[in-house]
């Protein structure tokens, strides 16, 4: 029994699959024979479209998130780099923290 090589689908065929699916002229079974793809790629392929259908027309649904100020995140570690330092300083020479760590 050999395998199969994997096939690697244009994004163009994937939406033929996709509207063919959608469309509904077919049974799963029909598209399935028709383009040779298995029917939970089709499933999958199908709500992709669904979902992602309004990106086509527009900007994204999804709330666009804030920009990250990098400088003060950058800042907080280097403050919380020095406290770590310090209490390890701190407790090694309370005899609390091993030397050997």
């Amino acid at each position: 029994m050999s395998k199969k090589p994997r096939r690697k689908h244009s994004p163009a065929f994937k939406a033929k699959v996709a509207l063919a699916a959608l469309a509904g002229d077919k049974t799963l079974a029909q598209l399935t024979q028709e383009f040779e793809v298995h029917q939970n790629q089709i499933v999958d392929w199908k709500k992709q479209l669904s979902e992602r259908a309004a990106e086509v027309f527009g900007k994204s649904t999804e709330p666009e998130l804030p920009p990250i100020d990098l400088q003060a995140l950058h800042a907080k570690i280097g403050q919380l780099t020095l406290e770590n330092d310090f209490l390890e300083g701190a407790l090694t020479k309370a005899g609390w923290l091993s030397a050997k760590r």
